[in-house]
């Protein structure tokens, strides 16, 4: 059962060690936790729906309250004090592709507004409901979620949109093969809204974000099915796939999707490297990215996230010997960065690429610590957003922003991102904790994920506010850089006002003209991209 108010299953939970409880109290302060609204109260603001009667379409107020809502910061901050401001005024759960079709044309004849949901993950405001004298009908995937085909000679697979990633890799791997696309949101979002967000993966640097990797499928917008065929590639005119990829609901709804796939590899290791500063680092990461080896990913954490990691890894005893160690081989408790370093493919081609590799970190000076910590992010990877749980209980909000940016703005760019970051609060005489990763790299760049902690304001509006204050600040940095406003969490509500900064006067006029030649009545999860 998922929390309705949460991230994730309710029965799972990550306990923050005691050190890392300290360090959190030390540098942002002791918090007070916060109360939240009980289910019953909040259940009981769900008004009347709006909607005609239609057997495919509940109207529960619970049904409606889970589909209300993503995992923005703003989205957590109403449904923990029992805010939310809109509902869908019913959800559909289509079972079959006529199903989805009977839906939209009902829609359509009664001037309903529709709003997709996959996984529920959104963390930008794709989920939001309209304030629209118009009803709302919330559109759930989640029956859509059959494995239509599967080519091996053409290493091509086709589902439908609603399958969610552990599905969908079950699938795959029960035949021998892997999509390889693993974001954080992994265990929960869908294959079509990784496809219409322009999701990356943890390990996109062997397997390609997902506009690499989606290859056509079936769109089904307001004028009828647009069919996009799977071929190898086209000259015939602009690639219509990537009008699909990060349109967000606004064109309709994507209900199959064909994907390339790969024969699952023989081996998939990750590595820990521990270097002396950042800058040798942030070298060793530019290197690597241009070198063209194999690598599945190059995961490389400043300083102060590589000791906040530290710290929420508990395992006191070990830690300890750890830095031992590395100070043994020249590396300092402080200012060290630590990368995880991915490789993977045939057993010859992952010792070829590794040796390569190592002789890139000697010359940075990184030590390797071999596969442990690998282990143990691979084991943990998608148990740290339960880690937002436990820090809201205890009184604190985490919220990440990211983009990306040439490799001569990359520096420059974290470093004023957490310098806004830092001292955003200033006028609440509040501290924030900020650290970043980069994660996604390219041979011209790579992208910048930050993270950062505070305190939870003593009402729900003043949380919102700080959050608003340090997201401001850090989007205006993000553009005086020229970085994208979104490398993987799309656009939706929190990043709409900066994207005429990245895609010009035509560039948005051109979308707002797509948008209305395929929706005329903007019905397509309105408000949201542009």
């Amino acid at each position: 059962m998922e929390r309705w108010n949460g991230w994730g299953d309710e029965t799972i939970s990550m306990d923050l060690p005691p050190g890392a409880l300290a360090l959190l109290k030390g540098l942002v302060g002791e918090a007070k936790p916060p109360k939240d609204c009980p289910l019953e109260r909040v259940l009981a603001q769900v008004p009347a729906s709006r909607l005609p009667s239609h057997p495919g379409i509940v109207t529960q107020p619970m049904d409606r309250l889970i589909h209300s809502h993503g995992h923005s910061l703003s989205d957590w901050v109403h449904m923990r004090a029992g805010t939310i401001r809109r509902f869908p005024d019913g959800v559909a759960c289509p079972a079959t592709l006529d199903d989805l079709t009977g839906l939209l044309d009902f829609a359509a004849t009664h001037g309903i507004i529709v709003i997709p949901y996959g996984g529920g993950t959104s963390v930008v405001g794709h989920l939001d409901v309209p304030d629209d004298t118009r009803p709302v009908l919330s559109i759930s995937m989640k029956r859509l979620n059959r494995l239509v085909s599967l080519d091996s000679m053409s290493l091509l697979a086709t589902f439908e949109a609603g399958i969610r990633g552990p599905e969908l890799e079950s699938q795959l791997g029960a035949r021998g093969f892997t999509l390889g696309h693993y974001p954080q949101s992994y265990e929960y979002s869908s294959l079509g809204g990784w496809v219409v967000t322009r999701s990356s993966g943890q390990q996109a640097l062997y397997y390609g974000g997902i506009d690499k990797m989606f290859v056509g499928g079936d769109l089904y917008t307001p004028k009828g099915i647009e069919r996009i065929p799977e071929v190898p590639s086209s000259a015939a005119g602009p690639d219509l796939r990537h009008l699909v990829l990060g349109s967000e609901g606004r064109l309709g709804i994507l209900a199959r999707a064909t994907v390339r796939i790969s024969p699952v590899p023989a081996k998939d290791v990750v590595y820990g490297v521990f270097f002396p500063t950042w800058e040798n680092a942030l070298e060793a990461a530019r290197t690597l990215a241009a070198s063209g080896l194999p690598l599945s990913m190059v995961r490389l954490s400043n300083p102060v996230e590589t000791m906040t990691n530290l710290f929420i890894a508990g395992h006191e005893r070990e830690i300890a010997l750890l830095k031992k160690y590395l100070a043994f081989r020249g590396i300092p408790e402080h200012g060290s960065s630590m990368c995880l370093l991915g490789f993977i493919g045939s057993a010859r081609l992952v010792r070829a690429a590794k040796c390569e590799a190592f002789s890139i970190m000697r010359k940075y000076k990184g030590v390797s610590l071999g596969t442990m910590m690998g282990k143990s992010w691979k084991k943990n990877r998608f148990l740290t957003p339960y880690l937002r749980n436990t820090l809201w209980d205890l009184g604190y909000a985490v919220d990440t922003l990211e983009t990306a940016v040439p490799w001569s703005r990359v520096d420059s760019t974290m470093q004023e991102i957490e310098r806004v970051i830092g001292k955003g609060l200033m006028p609440w005489n509040e501290n924030v904790h900020v650290f970043t990763h980069l994660s996604r790299l390219y041979p011209m760049g790579s992208s910048i994920y930050t993270q950062f902690l505070f305190r939870l304001g003593d009402t729900p509006e003043e949380t919102l506010e700080r959050w608003k204050t340090l997201k401001a600040a850090a989007s205006r940095v993000i553009m005086d850089a020229g970085g994208t406003i979104s490398h993987q969490h799309g656009v939706g509500i929190d990043h709409k006002e900066y994207l005429e900064a990245e895609k010009g006067k035509v560039g948005m006029e051109i979308l707002r003209t797509l948008c209305a030649t395929v929706d005329p009545d903007n019905r397509m999860n309105p408000t949201k991209l542009i």
